[in-house]
């Protein structure tokens, strides 16, 4: 459809990779990945019983971490990543220290998802690039392991930058395609787990217009994103005005639950490892949708075995 214009920088990043006989935690094929404000541990405790494997927490929750405590105790072993912290807010040491916290209490399921933010939110953003790499160096002097972190990553740099100084990258905002670079660019072992938006939904337009609300503001508007998509092959003329309907089409999966399960399994034919999938409305109640989606992959099923 779209040629993409990705390029591997690896070989500028150093080679402290991860160590392959200590590995993240499970996480399976598919999770789910849910603004913290809407991860009551009643909706944990759902979507575990749903056979997902992970819940990346969204939302930049602060460097307490209190939430994720809150799910790890709530449920019982599924995994759960920050998706993620961001570094401009959540001081590196004090993220350490919650996270060693998190793994004394809980040890095995915790996985720390980083990332540089927004421009358009910091005021103090600048040199992003270096100032992720001074919080992996805190990271590393306080004791926080390689393989139990990973990096929102989009672009070739910090792809590489994760699959040197962390246990893989967490894109957001993404299709296949980028998935197939992205996983070039990591190489194999590293962990990549795209995030992929999906409404459920018999009526197209009704949920095109979800998936628009949801991407246009912030995405549409922040440059991180859209200069990624741009590297995919989209035009201005895809990203103005909320969104053609062939770009939202790209990044939300729509209709009933068999017409979005091979969306979800073109990430893994592309190179995924683990694909989170995050359910639109934000404000409306995820579980039928998240429930739609598990039988349909079998995940009930595979739970029970």
């Amino acid at each position: 459809m779209r040629s993409t214009a990705l390029h591997s920088t690896r070989d500028e990043v150093s080679t402290d990779m991860t160590d392959p006989t200590i590995p993240l935690p499970t996480f399976g094929q598919y999770g789910v990945w849910r603004q913290a404000d809407g991860l009551q541990p009643e909706v944990g405790r759902e979507i575990e019983k749903l056979g997902y494997t992970a819940i990346w927490v969204g939302g930049s929750p602060p460097a307490g971490l209190h939430v994720v405590e809150r799910l790890l105790d709530a449920t019982e072993s599924i995994t759960i990543a920050t998706g993620i912290v961001n570094i401009w807010t959540a001081d590196a040491h004090e993220i350490a220290a919650s996270y060693h916290r998190i793994e004394e209490r809980h040890p095995g399921r915790f996985v720390l998802g980083i990332g540089a933010g927004h421009p358009e939110a910091q005021s103090d953003y600048t040199r992003p690039y270096a100032a992720l790499e001074r919080y992996l160096d805190v990271l590393d002097d306080e004791g926080v392991p390689t393989y139990r972190r990973v990096l929102a990553a989009l672009g070739p740099r910090v792809l590489a930058l994760a699959a040197a100084r962390a246990g893989g990258a967490h894109p957001y905002l993404t299709t296949p395609e980028h998935t197939h670079e992205a996983r070039t660019i990591l190489g194999e072992g590293p962990l990549l787990a795209p995030e992929q938006k999906i409404v459920v939904s018999r009526d197209p337009d009704e949920a095109r217009e979800i998936g628009r609300e949801a991407v246009a503001n912030p995405y549409l508007q922040l440059s991180n994103y859209v200069q990624n998509l741009k590297r995919s092959g989209w035009t201005d003329a895809d990203i103005e005005n909320g969104g053609s309907d062939a770009l939202i089409d790209a990044l939300v999966a729509h209709g009933e639950a068999p017409a979005i399960v091979p969306r979800l399994r073109e990430h893994l034919d592309a190179g995924a490892d683990h694909v989170a999938v995050q359910a639109l409305p934000m404000a409306a109640d995820p579980i039928p949708a998240l429930r739609a989606i598990a039988q349909e992959l079998g995940l009930e099923q595979d739970r029970a075995r």
